[in-house]
């Protein structure tokens, strides 16, 4: 019968990078001058106004081009500016100005950002394999260099978080990989900003989000958990049963060394057996009982 298939992983969907607020600000910069401007061409007389109407068609072409360079970036963004291929600085927040044609402008965003990484298969020393899903949140603190020392800054992060975490996990038995998830994230996230701060990137955390491991494996650590709970229970009971042991033993002595207390406790266990209508209790003299046993013949003392 075929196995029914697994909860599906829910993978977070990065957002779009870079979106224009500077519309609106460029259209009103285009449309209202040259609104002006028709209407003061509309207004001169009628020998000059096709030369009016060219001129003001003219200043808008021009017009348009000149706007075009307004942009604005949010408060969480950064514009990497370069003029004919070189690199002049970095831009913004808010509004900044792009020479056309001349100058082009990269924003990037600056705030904490996650990447995924992809399942990841991985052998521990003791030759047990393993699927790892991870995450690397981290943050553009450099923005020119992010741009001008690396082609594509989250494919190297998450690259290099692999084979980071391949070789931190190979070094681990598979213990050491269930029961100290925090140092091997710290050793991970190490490994990885050793490098990434070159690209004025910070990695704030790596986060191992699960350890998939073979079904037979998962089976056998069951049975061996199952079984060290009922060594764990048996070891419990034994001790229990050794105190209980020792405590009547301590009592048997206390009463055997006092009469009326071992009278007192007949007498509360026969209370006891009392209360309920189905018992029937005989009563038998205790004094009796023990004038009965002193008449016992004592055994032949050997010669």
């Amino acid at each position: 019968m075929a196995s029914s298939p697994g909860p599906e992983r829910i993978i977070a969907i990065p957002q779009p990078g870079h979106v224009s607020l500077g519309g609106g600000l460029r259209l009103s910069l285009l449309v209202v001058p040259l609104a002006l401007a028709a209407l003061v061409a509309l207004a001169q007389p009628e020998p000059r106004r096709p030369g009016a109407i060219t001129a003001v068609g003219a200043l808008a072409l021009l017009w348009n081009g000149l706007v075009s360079g307004v942009r604005v970036a949010a408060q969480w963004e950064r514009g990497v500016i370069l003029r004919l291929g070189t690199l002049q600085g970095v831009r913004g927040p808010g509004v900044l100005y792009v020479i056309p044609i001349l100058e082009s402008a990269r924003f990037l965003d600056t705030r904490t950002q996650v990447l995924n990484i992809p399942s990841q298969r991985v052998i521990t020393r003791d030759n047990v394999p393993a699927s790892i899903d991870s995450a690397v949140f981290f943050r553009v603190d450099d923005a020119a260099a992010a741009v001008n020392r690396i082609q594509d800054y989250r494919f190297a992060i998450a690259q290099y978080s692999q084979a980071a975490l391949r070789d931190v996990v190979g070094g681990l038995t598979l213990d050491e990989l269930l029961s100290e998830r925090e140092r091997i994230q710290e050793q991970v996230q190490t490994a990885v900003e050793a490098q990434s701060r070159q690209w004025g990137i910070t990695i704030e955390s790596i986060q191992l989000q699960d350890i998939e491991l073979p079904e037979d494996l998962k089976r056998m650590m069951s049975r061996q958990a199952s079984a060290e709970r009922e060594k764990r229970a048996t070891i419990t009971k034994a001790d229990g049963d050794r105190l209980a042991a020792e405590n009547l033993a301590q009592a048997a002595a206390t009463m055997a060394g006092n009469p009326i207390a071992l009278e007192l406790r007949t007498l509360q266990t026969i209370d006891g057996l009392g209360a309920s209508p189905s018992n029937t209790v005989v009563l038998f003299p205790l004094e009796l009982a023990q004038a009965l046993s002193g008449l016992r013949p004592q055994p032949p003392s050997q010669p």
